[in-house]
């Protein structure tokens, strides 16, 4: 049986609308003729027709933040602390053994944008596809918000999860997740319209703030989840960029079916 290595994430792109316009990315590149330029910098009297076919190396520059691209958060990024008042984990700390595990796919891409998925939603979901989880089970949320990458829509496509349904998952030994939304949590706009019509600060980032309690980690922005093509049996691999001392690091989830 051949064995499939599914690429899980989107491509760092420049100047597209689905982040935030402080978070997106910026790339400068350098081809290769301006790489030839560049060369006679570091090879003093070396000319263009020194180089094959007159061309040097290509570089780029980028501007990003940790959390652009497909990208692990660590616990720090949801607070100072987690497992209840211990220091919470940066992405450099991260146990590699979370990182690569058995993988779970989980449907919801019934659910309308903004919806909750409750750990009701959960339940049925496992149900569903006659799975129990364990420790260090990697769970992957399908929402279908991924459609909509490249578009300033993908801000506000897809279900969330929420305290609840996130607690459910790490009380039972879950240390990674993901989802291929732009967040963890349902829609930023989603949660600010419910703050504003309740003035319930609880919906705020709630099932973030749910890494206080038990610490975890989700990835966020995948993409492609349909291509596994089964609810589990396969693994995943998504080692992060150790960045210290930072709140998250870019990663390329891969399933291995």
């Amino acid at each position: 049986m051949m064995t499939q290595f599914i690429d899980l994430s989107i491509s760092i792109e420049p100047d597209l609308p689905s982040d935030p316009p402080m978070m997106i990315p910026k790339i400068d590149y350098v081809d290769h003729k301006m790489g030839a330029e560049q060369m006679k910098d570091f090879f003093p009297g070396v000319t263009t027709e020194d180089l094959p076919n007159g061309l040097g190396w290509a570089v780029e520059m980028i501007s990003l933040t940790t959390h652009s691209g497909t990208h692990l958060d660590a616990p720090y990024h949801y607070h100072p602390t987690m497992d209840k008042g211990n220091p919470a984990l940066t992405i450099d700390e991260i146990p590699l053994e979370w990182c690569f595990s058995d993988g779970v796919l989980l449907d919801f891409r019934h659910k309308k944008d903004g919806e909750r998925i409750t750990v009701e939603d959960i339940k049925t979901a496992l149900k569903g596809i006659a799975y129990t989880i364990k420790p260090l089970d990697i769970i992957l949320v399908q929402t279908g918000a991924d459609k909509a990458w490249g578009t300033p829509e993908y801000l506000v496509k897809g279900a969330g999860m929420d305290k609840e349904s996130t607690l459910f998952l790490t009380g039972q030994g879950v240390k990674v997740t993901g989802i291929d939304a732009w967040s963890w949590d349902r829609p930023l706009p989603f949660l600010a319209k419910e703050f504003k019509d309740t003035g319930n600060a609880r919906v705020i980032w709630e099932a973030h703030f749910a890494g206080i309690e038990i610490g975890y980690c989700h990835m966020e922005k995948m993409a492609n989840l349909s291509a596994i093509g089964k609810p589990h049996g396969f693994k995943v691999c998504c080692f992060p960029v150790k960045i210290k001392g930072a709140s998250a690091g870019w990663v390329r989830p891969v399933a291995i079916v």
